[in-house]
């Protein structure tokens, strides 16, 4: 058996020189940026395009050129969101969709492979927020949280990765949220349905690298607060509330260089890993004295759908 000393000699020789390899490819990518890859042709497909970051993000992939396939429950903004494209000189083809229902998933997905061809970046996008506190949820509304937010991406994966795993080439994108990475008040449910889409993305790219598929990437997007209508009164004395079109463009952006992780604003990169080194408490207090988070907004007669 090996000697402590053995060990340790091994563990010197072996892992320093790897750890310095990848300190040294972090600070080079930080300050020589990749040549960002081209997406124009690529046919995206992009859930809950009718409105705020997906409509931003289906308009902003349409001016690098790509074929736009337009996912959203509400057929009256979808098909506005496909009129802003077209009138633009752009392709996009717009479908209702329950991204709940697999049934429907599916039967839409077989149309487009017909009509369209196999989807080349998946934007899963598609998302619900009710704002409450957590004992005075419906149960109804807790599961809707979890279809939208968490469950619909197992699907729409299940259902398009295969042929970008068949080619090694494809983009799952995921547009996550910073309640994924610091879970808020009056947002049980929805933080939570955002750690495990995040966690779901992560532990995606490790299967897909372990399948021997690196052609294939994912790019997870953490927001703070965006004005989409989602959040009725967001606070935040740190950070502005973003725009939809802000955090469209840091994601494209994100697609285009390959980055597994998008922070917007990117400031919050450095943020995370300082915070890390601060006791919880101090953390908290951190967050109390910023104020960030939201006013209860729940309505327990909403439609769960």
């Amino acid at each position: 058996m090996a000697t402590v000393v053995e060990k340790l000699i091994f563990f010197v020789c072996i892992f320093f020189p790897r750890l310095f390899y990848y300190y040294i490819d972090a600070l080079m990518s930080a300050f020589i940026p990749a040549k960002p890859k081209s997406i124009a042709g690529k046919i995206v497909l992009v859930t809950g395009a009718g409105h705020g970051i997906g409509k931003e993000i289906a308009l902003e992939l349409a001016r690098k050129g790509a074929k736009l396939v337009l996912w959203d429950v509400n057929k009256a903004n979808n098909e506005e969101t496909a009129t802003e494209i077209r009138s633009m000189g752009e392709s996009a083809t717009a479908f209702v969709v329950d991204v709940t229902k697999t049934d429907d998933i599916h039967k839409t997905a077989e149309q487009m492979r017909r009509e369209v061809g196999d989807v080349d970046i998946l934007v899963n996008n598609a998302g619900i927020l009710y704002g409450g506190e957590l004992l005075k949820l419906k149960e109804a509304h807790i599961r809707r949280t979890f279809e939208v937010n968490t469950l619909a991406h197992f699907w729409t994966v299940k259902e398009f990765m295969p042929a970008m795993l068949e080619k090694n080439s494809g983009h799952i994108v995921t547009i996550a949220s910073m309640s994924a990475k610091s879970g808020t008040a009056y947002l049980v449910d929805y933080s939570a349905s955002k750690y495990a889409a995040y966690g779901f993305t992560e532990a995606l790219q490790e299967e897909i690298l372990k399948l021997g598929k690196d052609g294939v990437k994912t790019t997870t997007v953490n927001p703070m607060f965006v004005a989409t209508g989602l959040v009725k009164e967001p606070k935040d004395k740190v950070y502005p509330i973003l725009k939809p079109k802000e955090v469209a463009l840091e994601t494209v952006k994100g697609i285009m260089y390959d980055q597994e992780f998008v922070y917007i604003p990117r400031s919050l990169n450095i943020s995370l890993r300082v915070a890390g080194l601060f006791p919880r408490k101090f953390q908290r207090f951190l967050k109390a004295f910023a104020e960030q988070g939201i006013q209860p907004q729940y309505d327990p007669h909403s439609k769960s759908d």
